[in-house]
């Protein structure tokens, strides 16, 4: 099986070292690497995922350049010949980070998750059947489990630096971000999920729900950063299989989490870490699915994507 990177260690100052990706601080911008390590009920696995890595760096290139009409964002580079000239201090380490690489601007992120769901899933789900609410904000009545919510719901979340996110009202969003910017980051996320949404239905699939990260420029623009539409911040569903009223099977890391609850309901893990080492048909099957939603998005291989030029594909 291809090779995995777990861990960077690369010729600049590490600024952060998430549960995937390690960001390093260049000076003039950043370069953020995305490892394959998994995470999955917040806990980050032992065992890496062959080419996740590219999968979220590559797709979100892809979606970036798609979208660049509608919102700016914070892309330089995903060309590792282009990053090397500009820094040639990382040519040496060129074979951690090429193809699982954005070279992107410096910005100041806002501290909340702007997140927008096209259907009734997951947390929104649960909270629903117990009390009608979204975040606390009431719903129409009647919905079912995987309904798809027309329009789509805007759901603002506090950002947890360990744990789960909290869903918020936005009028609390407007009290830590500001009145103007939150609804401007309200408009870009929706316009960006529906985006989204339309183009991946072309590809049968539905885009169930996601979440965006935006920050400000020195001047004081607003970009949106991080990942976008990738399978670990969005809910991809296939379209030929959707039926409401139940849960849906997921393009991304549905694998592990289907394994990790078994291991739950059998007592021999407690969802917290460390986490349980991983069976080669996990992880292999996990691979697979993170591939398979690249190509369907994309409409090419992996491989065949042009680092080049996101856009001309």
């Amino acid at each position: 099986m291809t090779a995995t990177l777990v861990s960077t260690d690369l010729p600049f100052p590490l600024l952060v070292r998430g549960k995937v990706r390690d960001v390093y601080d260049l000076g003039d911008a950043l370069l953020m690497v995305a490892t394959d390590r998994v995470s999955a009920f917040d806990v980050v696995m032992p065992d890496p995922i062959p080419r996740k890595g590219e999968v979220l760096t590559l797709i979100s290139a892809w979606w970036f350049a798609r979208t660049a009409d509608l919102v700016p964002n914070h892309v330089l580079s995903i060309d590792p010949d282009a990053i090397a000239a500009r820094y040639p201090a990382l040519a040496e380490s060129r074979g951690q980070w090429a193809r699982r690489s954005m070279l992107v601007r410096k910005l100041r992120p806002f501290p909340v998750e702007c997140v927008v769901r096209g259907y009734l899933s997951g947390s929104a789900w649960k909270e629903y059947r117990l009390t009608g609410t979204l975040a606390g904000e009431p719903l129409a009545e009647g919905l079912r489990e995987s309904g798809r919510l027309d329009p789509p719901v805007f759901s603002p979340a506090t950002k947890a630096e360990t744990g789960h996110d909290e869903n918020i009202p936005f009028a609390r969003m407007r009290e830590i971000v500001g009145a103007e910017p939150a609804e401007r980051l309200k408009a870009a996320s929706l316009a960006l999920y529906e985006r989204g949404r339309d183009v991946a239905a072309k590809a049968g699939i539905i885009i169930a729900d996601t979440k965006f990260e935006f920050g400000t420029d020195t001047d004081g623009s607003i970009r949106v950063m991080d990942e976008v539409l990738t399978p670990d911040s969005s809910r991809f569903w296939p379209a030929d299989s959707y039926q409401a009223g139940r849960g849906q099977p997921s393009l991304d890391k549905q694998p592990l989490r289907d394994w990790l609850e078994e291991l739950e309901r059998a007592g021999a893990w407690n969802k917290t870490p460390p986490g349980p080492a991983l069976p080669p048909e996990v992880v292999a099957e996990t691979s697979r699915r993170y591939q398979d939603a690249f190509r369907r998005i994309t409409g090419m291989a992996l491989d065949d994507f042009p680092l080049t030029d996101p856009e001309a594909t």
